[in-house]
């Protein structure tokens, strides 16, 4: 009878146990959000025109349906640009008189996000999403987020980009067919240069009676992303960063064939950077190629317009060239979303509608409208991208579709990268985009002037393309970078 007793109290305990570890699993999977008692989220972002309306369109949606069943409405606000977007972010967590509210959400680049977190405003978002959430996204686009110093998500992949070459393929043909340019020859950075320099003799020999008036053929936007890829390309991580420690790496080498293939041709006149984005310049007829974000490619014009009238032109969209024998690294860029630090309540509603968002249906509608690159596995595929089309009846620019599919088809060859985010990374990187850029600026002309004194080319631009004038640009460019860097 008392090993009886032994047994039942065994059971009694051992059953008590199991309905306890239930309950408290249950407590913690329960989702501390009511619907009859929702709350509200702000998000900032710097979409304008057709993605503001595609991100309104599905908050809306989200409102609508899983938003008012789980209790979260969500309200969206565009900054109008992203320099707008970070001053109002700033001033929000500096409590500058006047400056809204902090937003629960808003769109970051991981720069701007890792400044925020040092000064601790940004949610954790690690807690919220299991690990089989996390495995469905692009593993880099994961590890891009991961900013904190403990390496816990503070950046939210929503959408990203990276660069495509667009061709103005109207004007391009007549120039191929008199020379033998091919397309195959732009693959390579190296025969981009190569291809604009003949570019700029064959449009030279249109109007034998005016020398040295070829024009460009080439432009690129972000000049920072041709460094930090290029160098990457070449084998070079010139921000390595560990433990959020940066250590600078400038080679000379390789930094002279980055200075060869964008200065060099840039002071000859074969590349050009005339407008605000070098789509701009195609359709002044200043260029016929360039380099630029995917989300750019909506904006490639229809017509060139000249002095002289305007007429009509198609395009093609092409890989961004890669430097020759380097290995095929494209840049990963777009800004991701971040949560305010707050409460377990809206800091978890925030991840549910940023979840949504991002499912691949969702994200490809936003991406179809923006040019923008899906964040999880399954959306990177020209097979999703058409069913979503087919499933939604939606109505995609031709350039967009182009852009996104040939870029699907590639992507396995490719390897994304982004550098990790440092202390005074915004700094650095603004060297990069503007040191050789502007000096190649008014070194061109410079020797315009020379040019209309009457030197050739080749004579109004040696003394800029020797090698004294790369070593002079290398030691300058080297001790701004450590500066902006604060070393």
């Amino acid at each position: 009878m008392k090993r009886s007793k032994n047994v039942g109290k065994r059971f009694f305990l051992i059953c008590l146990t199991a309905v306890l570890a239930l309950s408290l699993a249950g407590c913690g999977n329960k989702s501390p959000l009511d619907p009859k008692n929702p709350v509200s989220l702000t998000v900032w972002h710097y979409y304008n025109g057709s993605q503001e309306a595609a991100f309104d369109t599905l908050v809306e949606e989200f409102n609508d349906t899983v938003g008012r069943e789980k209790g979260i409405y969500v309200q969206s606000y565009t900054q109008g640009s992203v320099s707008n977007l970070e001053s109002a972010v700033r001033d929000a967590i500096g409590g500058k008189v006047g400056a809204d509210a902090m937003p629960d959400i808003f769109s970051s680049y991981a720069d701007t996000a890792y400044e925020i977190e040092l000064a601790g405003a940004l949610a954790d978002l690690s807690g919220y999403l299991s690990q089989e959430e996390l495995d469905q996204y692009v593993d880099s686009y994961i590890e891009e987020g991961r900013i904190a110093a403990d390496g816990t998500l503070r950046i939210f992949p929503t959408a990203k980009s990276t660069e495509i070459m667009m061709l103005n393929r109207t004007d391009w043909e007549p120039f191929a067919a008199a020379t033998g340019a091919s397309l195959e020859d732009l693959e390579t950075i190296e025969g981009v240069v190569a291809t604009a320099e003949a570019y700029y003799e064959w449009t030279d020999s249109l109007t034998p009676g005016v020398p040295e008036d070829g024009k460009a053929f080439y432009g690129r936007d972000a000049v920072a992303n041709y460094f930090i890829i290029g160098m990457q390309q070449l084998g070079v991580e010139i921000f390595q960063v560990e433990n959020g420690e940066m250590t600078l790496h400038t080679p000379k080498e390789e930094l002279r064939r980055l200075w060869e293939n964008y200065y060099v041709p840039m002071v000859k006149g074969y590349f050009g950077a005339y407008g605000s984005f070098r789509s701009d310049d195609v359709k002044t007829g200043d260029i016929l190629a360039y380099t630029g974000s995917t989300a750019s490619a909506m904006y490639f014009p229809d017509q060139v317009e000249l002095d002289s009238g305007s007429h009509e032109i198609t395009y093609t969209v092409l890989n961004a060239p890669v430097f020759q024998g380097g290995q095929n690294y494209a840049v990963q860029q777009g800004a991701g979303m971040v949560v305010s630090k707050s409460d377990e309540r809206r800091e978890y509603a925030a991840v549910e509608f940023l979840k949504w968002f991002t499912q691949a249906e969702n994200n490809l509608q936003f991406g179809c409208v923006s040019g923008y690159l899906p964040v999880r596995k399954e959306a990177n595929r020209i097979e999703k991208l058409e069913q979503v089309i087919a499933d939604r009846g939606l109505e995609v620019a031709p350039k967009t579709y182009d852009c996104l599919s040939i870029l699907f088809d590639g992507m396995e060859d490719m390897t994304l990268y982004t550098n990790k985010s440092f202390q005074n990374g915004s700094a650095a990187r603004k060297v990069l985009e503007y040191n050789l850029a502007d000096q190649a600026a008014a070194d061109r002309a410079e020797v315009l002037e020379a040019i209309a004194q009457g030197e050739s080319l080749e004579e109004a631009a040696a003394d800029y393309v020797s090698e004294a004038a790369f070593e002079q640009w290398y030691t300058s460019f080297c001790a701004a970078l450590n500066a902006a860097a604060g070393r």
